[in-house]
């Protein structure tokens, strides 16, 4: 079977032939999200990197056992045409979604569901900010927090994106150069660097601040000092950790995902779409930081 082989940090995604997957529930891949922890590792830049070589991708959707759902692969490998997969991990694909929303849908939505429900107490009086609202775990967030009533205002770095954090369901959208005069009760941020640290200034008494990742650079680690004195706090997302330490917790709030999805609630939205042998052009985009939604490979 072919499937996107990283050989060394730095190098290129070959398409190359590979063996097939032997053991357990197979999947033929119909669509493989590409999420930035992907670009990470290409870099070398994850915390926990994986072995070389490696096939990347941790979330498909396409068919196992004349079934349409979307998956965790067992140990990634999505940037294939077949993985294999953990059935406790795999879900029913909702009727009339297509594959790439069904591979845009957990690690965003979980990613941004967990903080938003299981960590904080979002309610009609909150005001949320949610940094880079145009991709897709920001436009996750603006969905979810808007579901729970609060006051969403999205940041993006062109008057496109913004427009996508509106059409999502942001109340306002802004550049990042407009959010130093804000006040804020929560801030989803996939951002980190410098943003992180602007964004604690902007939190009201008992605000809190949520670090999910660190596209535009590692953290300053703020001043306990500092946010005691501010009754501020500061929380982190990490799912990969998440599923293997509290996967019940994880589990049930994927299934709470799904049944809005089926509802109509929240709307996973596919910004691109690549061939598989075109993965070194979908990483690029998203290090151009030009798309919009989740970008999608179908093999």
């Amino acid at each position: 079977m072919k499937a996107i082989v990283l050989r060394e940090v730095g190098g290129e995604l070959a398409l190359e032939d590979v063996a097939e997957p032997e053991d357990g529930a197979i999947l033929d891949v119909r669509a493989a999200g590409v999420n930035f922890a992907d670009v990470l590792i290409r870099r070398g830049l994850y915390p926990q990197m994986p072995p070389l070589p490696y096939v990347l991708g941790n979330e498909v959707a396409g068919d196992l056992e004349g079934r349409r759902v979307l998956a965790l692969p067992r140990a990634a490998g999505g940037y294939a045409e077949r993985v294999e997969v953990d059935p406790h991990w795999t879900f029913p694909l909702p009727d009339n979604a297509s594959y790439a929303a069904g591979a845009s849908f957990l690690t965003t939505y979980l990613t941004a569901h967990i903080p938003l429900v299981h960590q904080l107490h979002i309610s009609a009086r909150s005001v949320v900010l949610v940094h880079a609202g145009s991709g897709g775990v920001g436009s996750a967030a603006i969905e979810l927090a808007k579901l729970r009533g609060a006051t969403v205002i999205a940041t993006a770095s062109s008057e496109e994106k913004r427009a996508f954090a509106r059409e999502v369901g942001a109340d306002q959208a802004v550049g990042y150069d407009e959010i130093d005069d804000l006040r804020v009760d929560v801030v989803i941020d996939p951002v980190g660097g410098d943003i992180f640290t602007r964004s604690l200034p902007l939190l009201n008494p008992l605000g809190t601040i949520v670090a999910i990742g660190f596209a535009g650079g590692l953290w300053e680690d703020p001043s306990v000092q500092w946010l005691v004195g501010r009754n501020a706090a500061v929380v982190g997302v990490y799912l990969g950790r998440l599923m293997k330490l509290r996967p019940e917790l994880v589990h049930e709030a994927a299934e709470e995902l799904l049944t809005l999805w089926a509802r109509g609630e929240i709307d996973p939205r596919v910004g691109s779409t690549f061939a598989l042998g075109d993965a070194g052009d979908a990483h690029a985009l998203i290090e151009s930081r030009r798309h919009v939604g989740k970008v999608v490979l179908e093999p």
